[in-house]
């Protein structure tokens, strides 16, 4: 359905200009029992295309990064229809488990040049089609300057200079409510939640060679989004778990985990980590 805009009269600024691209009834916030799981700090060597380990509405935050399907180890070799309706699976899976009010905060980056894909636009219509709401993205600046990568293209020269990219996004969605229908204790202070609730986080990447998988991402990344979007003693989800970044990082803020990941060499890297970077 097409829907319009128009600016107030008098004013071009951009505050003046209202947009009535979304009805004011269009968003229908409700709330479902929640459940809790059974099922804490738990890694199952499985896909997460099944997740019935899990009661729904029992998940309280989902942070993962899925992989792209571009020939990384921690990739399957898969057609474009194939990965596509995997990453429906799983994802609808994601939010029969999240509990009314939850949310979950997908990484990815966009890919290629011949063309540009962006990664980011389908996994937001993905998910939206699933039923989650978007609050929002996070873009994770990983390096400043220029020197993040040498793909110049055509060095000094309008003929085909390319944009060489320094960030990812990392895209936040709701189910059912924007607001938590749980009760609990924050571990966030002013200054971090000042700092995280800004559309730009500067974030230093994490080696892959030091973690042992090919695509981690740091610590820190979890680390906030557990922050600010969970309470203590909350279940925090990875579906894609790999070297299990998110799971140390729940445990480290007093929450709790579930992972799942079909690599056993990326869950004895998590399990290892876990004992050794979690007082």
């Amino acid at each position: 359905m097409k829907k319009n805009s128009y600016f107030k009269s008098g004013s071009g600024t951009r505050k003046a200009f209202v947009s009535t691209f979304q009805d004011k009834d269009e968003l229908k916030e409700i709330s479902t029992i929640n459940n809790n799981s059974k099922i804490k700090d738990k890694i199952f060597h499985k896909s997460s295309e099944n997740m019935e380990e899990l009661e729904d509405n029992c998940v309280s935050l989902t942070i993962t990064s899925p992989p792209y399907n571009i020939g990384k180890d921690s990739d399957l070799e898969l057609t474009d229809d194939e990965y596509w309706r995997i990453m429906e699976k799983i994802f609808q899976e994601t939010f029969r488990v999240t509990e009314s009010g939850g949310r979950i905060v997908v990484n990815v980056a966009n890919l290629g040049r011949k063309p540009y894909i962006p990664f980011s636009k389908y996994f937001t219509e993905l998910l939206i089609n699933i039923g989650f709401i978007m609050r929002g993205e996070i873009i994770w600046q990983k390096s400043k300057g220029a020197n993040a990568n040498f793909a110049w293209g055509s060095w000094l020269s309008a003929s085909n200079p390319v944009i060489r990219d320094i960030h990812e996004y990392c895209l936040v969605f709701s189910k059912e409510s924007l607001k938590k229908s749980s009760k609990g204790e924050s571990s966030l202070d002013k200054e971090e939640f000042m700092e995280s609730t800004l559309s730009i986080w500067n974030i230093n990447p994490a080696r892959a060679k030091k973690i042992g998988h090919p695509a981690p991402f740091p610590i820190e990344l979890p680390q906030k989004f557990i922050n600010l979007y969970s309470y203590k003693d909350d279940l925090i989800l990875d579906p894609f778990l790999g070297s299990g970044t998110t799971s140390v990082a729940a445990k480290q803020l007093n929450r709790n985990y579930v992972g799942y990941e079909i690599n056993k060499e990326y869950i004895d890297i998590a399990n290892k980590r876990l004992e050794t970077e979690v007082n």
